[in-house]
């Protein structure tokens, strides 16, 4: 079994050392670098590649749910699979949203030996659950680019469900929702748990047809009803079905950019 190379930021040494030490204890998990801020955590990810970033939450400068969006910038620029992320912090009631930002654990302080390796354990079947998917994603691609009849398929993915595979246009997905290190496809009447991240299948979708509105929320243009400004001064999505999709206030801009150019084309 290859090592599973993990990342360490945490802005206090000592934590970075201890979580070192409860790592040297699990075979085949492998520190490639350390971090104490945002700024070095980026750097070190784009030098080492982890599979894993250990992250503290409240650090000096931009925290934890700040570098989980900028390792989503840097991973999408860069043409490849985010690193997971695991937030390991003093303060249970960040649980809520960090679950939200799409990481794949929640680990509180002290950190024990026992959940450190059911976290390592879970991330990696999650990685090579994600890796299984790229390969069938590249297969596909070849599979369509070498179609002997010639003909063009729809962009689709295919989602496991109870033992069988479904396939899933693309241009029939109404929403996407972080689930975790998943991503749920919503259609019209159906929802499906898919083996991806939202970021790998907003690079697949049509960029007329879907928008990216907050870092767990992806919607088909056409769904959208009403746009509404939210009692806490934010912004919120009412689409067709009633269903409220926050927007994220790093996306407000473009998301009313969109929606108005599309009022003045009609």
């Amino acid at each position: 079994m290859s090592p599973f190379r993990i990342l360490v930021c945490d802005d206090e040494p000592i934590a970075v050392s201890r979580l070192a030490g409860l790592l040297s204890r699990i075979p085949d998990a492998k520190v490639v670098g350390t971090a104490i801020d945002g700024p070095t955590a980026l750097e070190a990810v784009g030098a080492t590649r982890p599979d894993l970033l250990l992250l503290d939450i409240e650090m000096p400068g931009p925290d934890g749910f700040d570098v989980v969006r900028s390792v989503e910038d840097l991973v999408r620029d860069g043409h490849r699979p985010a690193p997971l992320i695991a937030f390991v912090t003093a303060y249970r009631r960040l649980a809520p949203e960090a679950f939200d930002s799409g990481v794949v654990d929640f680990l509180t302080k002290p950190v024990r030996l026992e959940r450190l390796e059911q976290c390592i354990a879970k991330a990696r079947r999650l990685a090579s659950a994600r890796n299984a998917e790229i390969r069938l994603a590249a297969l596909e691609s070849a599979a369509g680019t070498n179609n002997a009849a010639g003909t063009v398929e729809a962009p689709h993915v295919w989602v496991q469900r109870r033992g069988e595979l479904v396939k899933v246009d693309l241009e029939t997905i109404e929403r996407l929702s972080a689930d975790g290190p998943y991503v749920r496809l919503h259609t019209s009447g159906a929802s499906y748990l898919h083996r991806a991240s939202i970021s790998q299948l907003e690079e697949r979708l049509a960029p007329l047809a879907h928008m990216r509105v907050h870092r767990s929320h992806i919607v088909a243009i056409a769904q959208v009803a009403r746009i509404r400004r939210t009692v806490h001064g934010g912004a919120e999505l009412v689409l067709r079905d009633g269903t409220q999709i926050p927007v994220g206030r790093s996306y407000a801009k473009e998301v009313r950019r969109k929606l108005l150019h599309l009022d003045e084309c009609a």
